[in-house]
């Protein structure tokens, strides 16, 4: 038997949530739309909900709009059938309704990110730790001492020993064989890099190391160093050596997947800083390729770097890439639809409406208050006394009356300037809400909230002292 879904929704939407109810009927959901009878469904109270909805026999749940602001398990228990609150948009229905019940977990990974603090020789002990906590809030699971090669660092085991005090794990990234000795005698938990060299150090103390070949690119000394900590029976971490683009980028890709297809069971970390730090792109793709190898090749550590200003969220972004890719690794599937934390600039779905539908809804506005949209037309804004579409917000200016309201124009200024934006990059774009960036600039709203029950924050025209008002 068909699951019975009613869709709530206001006058103004019927005809848009009646389409998509059509379009997802099917042998296994019967969708039915119910009209509350008001204007707009964002606008309906739990007392009106209570007071004018009627609910068809045999109904399994009902999916209120995703702007609908009251008590659901009031009208739950009111109506005896459970309530949801649906998705913003009503071009998400259909995605919605078929994913509904499925519920995308986050919180597992099974990578470790070490995030380095490349300058960690000019910075005071306190100061390093201060650094670290922000690391650590963005995902970082273990603080890198950078050791620069003609800096000395003879507060090393202070910097240690105040990590350690503050609950974190230390790696110390040298070249320098005696601050690597100094490192794990001071208790460090890794060190990077050991090769054949100097692998000794490993016996000096507790640290894991990061196991390198002694020669670039030799993956012969690397195995032999391999097995000598195999021999050791010790942990280790093996590194090929990730290199940067037109320096033997494609090489080194096929250095990990030669290394793994040999040595099934290493422990390998990638570094990926040759390749966010020294690329003129934005990190988000880079990091999404970088993790989808890391996934494929059962990668479990990576080091990142945030120098380069373009990098600056290079770890949050690898946090977010762990997790929505072991997540679907574990589901068996393509990494699509487990939460886009990585879609910065563009949206899987730009547009939430067409023009044609916003024509049509345009047409039976009767008060003043502008509504803005965005179709691939350009930027839509209406009212009763008219409807304009411009792809540049100084072409709709000349039809806005705003004398009377400055704050309104500023209002309407800063809403048709997201639109513009939203439109360029192919965005979705809803008036009141801030675009979303996904990780790369969080905001009120983005990110893991469409994965939360509760209320978004109130939007530009809501926030208290403030006058401007859309209408």
């Amino acid at each position: 038997m068909a699951e019975r879904v009613v869709l709530v929704t206001g006058s103004l939407a019927e005809p848009r949530v009646k389409r998509v109810a059509e379009q997802v009927q099917s042998d296994a959901l019967e969708p039915v739309v119910a009209n509350v009878g008001v204007k707009v469904a964002a606008l309906m109270t739990t007392d009106i909900v209570e007071r004018r909805l009627k609910l068809p026999e045999g109904a399994d749940r009902v999916v209120m709009p995703g702007r609908f602001r009251g008590d659901l398990d009031r009208l739950s228990d009111h109506f005896g059938t459970r309530f949801e609150r649906g998705p913003d948009e009503v071009a998400d229905l259909p995605e919605y309704l078929g994913h509904a019940k499925e519920k995308v977990d986050l919180s597992q990974h099974n990578m470790t990110i070490f995030a380095e603090i490349v300058d960690a020789t000019l910075m005071t002990p306190a100061q390093i730790v201060e650094r670290s906590r922000v690391l650590r809030a963005d995902g970082a699971d273990v603080i890198d001492l950078g050791c620069l090669p003609d800096s000395p660092f003879p507060h090393l085991e202070e910097a240690i020993a105040a990590l350690h005090a503050d609950g974190v794990r230390v790696s110390v990234d040298s070249f320098n064989s005696e601050e690597l000795s100094r490192a794990t005698k001071a208790g460090a938990d890794f060190l990077l890099s050991l090769s054949e060299k100097n692998i000794d150090i490993a016996d000096e103390g507790p640290a894991v190391p990061i196991l390198v070949s002694a020669g670039a690119a030799d993956m012969d000394s690397l195995d032999r160093v391999i097995d000598i900590m195999i021999a050791k029976g010790k942990p280790y971490y093996a590194d090929p050596i990730l290199d940067p683009i037109h320096y033997g980028f494609a090489a080194s890709v096929a250095r990990y997947v030669d290394l793994r297809k040999r040595r099934p069971d290493v422990p390998i970390l990638m570094g990926i800083g040759n390749v966010t730090e020294l690329t003129d792109a934005d990190t988000t793709g880079i990091n999404a390729l970088l993790m989808g190898l890391c996934s494929e090749l059962d990668i479990t550590a990576v080091l990142a770097v945030q120098v380069s200003p373009h990098c600056r969220t290079a770890i949050r972004e690898f946090d977010r890439a762990r997790r929505e890719f072991y997540a679907a690794k574990k589901a068996g599937s393509l990494p699509q639809g487990f939460g886009g934390g990585l879609m910065a600039l563009r949206d899987r779905r730009g547009f939430a409406t067409t023009s044609d539908e916003i024509k049509t809804l345009a047409a039976q506005i009767r008060d003043a208050n502008y509504r803005i949209e965005v179709a691939e037309d350009g930027v839509h804004i209406y009212n009763r006394d008219g409807h304009h579409v411009s792809d540049d917000p100084f072409q709709l200016y000349p039809h806005l009356d705003t004398r009377a309201d400055p704050g309104h124009a500023f209002y309407l200024g800063v809403e048709t300037a997201r639109a513009e934006i939203a439109y360029r990059l192919g965005k979705r774009y809803a008036q009141d809400e801030p675009l979303e960036f996904g990780v790369v600039a969080e905001t009120r709203g983005s990110a893991d909230d469409a994965h939360l029950m509760k209320f978004k924050d109130a939007g530009s025209t809501l926030k208290k002292g403030e006058t401007p008002d859309k209408g």
